[in-house]
């Protein structure tokens, strides 16, 4: 194993950020954060919540995104009973790496009874960023989760993509302790080349994932895929392991964006009588 010293972010003497968010979740009488621990650049706020929406937790990198070398941990949990959507307030940037990769380590843990609702904003690969994520999810029976995730190939705007560098992202799931569903991407080498190839990522510029880990997973899978079927991104709908997964590719961003976030209005709505749209930070 390579020695973390012999990384340039050490001979630069650059400072790397090590930090963690832990949020638990608990109702009494309604649904209120119970603990709440954090080390910079991690922070949550908790603004206004609308009268008809769940109480709702933002989650802050005051860094801005993530760097070569930082190390970032986040665990939310939500408790028996509980009802809370956390989302981010704004795209997380993954800047290009001086070697060392940034390493993001997700949990979230919902009890029976409980709903939770992971909606962060997406994620932006620079050129030459080098991410590696492990996301455990672990949902007890008669707990839901709800999580949308979408990433970004490059900085599109300023016309770069993301042809250098590695991406390393691993999915758990989880029901009752039972691994139920595993997923692994791996990208290195001529990433432009396997984002290009047609049984790779056919040219897309985005990808994103929509998972409903709960009970009734099975009921929704039908009406999803007919919905996604007319969107402008490329997608398809799956039952694993009593999960519902939906994933998309698009040549534009803001397909995958809207046809996602489409997706995962209806069903916020149908499911659990919340308002059909996205947390309000979507549009800010």
């Amino acid at each position: 194993m390579a020695d973390p010293n012999d990384h340039p972010e050490h001979l630069l003497g650059l400072r790397r950020d090590n930090g963690f968010l832990e949020v638990r979740f608990e109702r009494h009488g309604r649904t209120r954060p119970v603990h709440l621990a954090h080390r910079v650049p991690c922070r949550m706020l908790f603004p206004r919540q609308e009268p008809d929406e769940p109480l709702l937790g933002v989650f802050i990198t005051t860094s801005g995104g993530m760097a070569s070398g930082d190390v970032l941990r986040v665990a939310v949990e939500a408790g028996r009973g509980a009802t809370a959507t956390v989302t981010s307030q704004a795209a997380e940037k993954i800047y290009p790496s001086l070697g060392a990769p940034s390493r993001l380590s997700l949990g979230l843990r919902v009890e029976e009874g409980a709903a939770l609702e992971w909606l962060p904003q997406e994620t932006i690969l620079f050129d030459n960023a080098r991410f590696e994520r492990r996301v455990e999810l672990d949902v007890a029976p008669g707990g839901s989760l709800l999580a949308l995730d979408i990433v970004v190939f490059g900085r599109l705007a300023r016309g770069e993509r993301f042809s250098a560098g590695a991406l390393h992202d691993v999915w758990r799931v989880r029901r009752g302790g039972r691994l139920t569903w595993a997923d692994a991407l791996s990208l290195s080498g001529d990433i432009a080349a396997q984002i290009a190839a047609p049984a790779g990522f056919g040219g897309a510029t985005a990808a994103g994932l929509v998972l409903l880990v709960a009970d009734d997973a099975a009921a929704w899978v039908d009406e999803a895929r007919a919905r996604l079927a007319g969107g402008s991104s490329r997608a398809g709908v799956t039952l694993v392991g009593g999960a519902l997964v939906a994933r998309a590719l698009g040549a534009e961003p803001a397909h995958v964006r809207r046809d996602l976030t489409d997706l995962v209005s209806w069903l916020r709505a149908a499911r659990s009588g919340h308002p059909a749209r996205m947390p309000r930070f979507w549009s800010i």
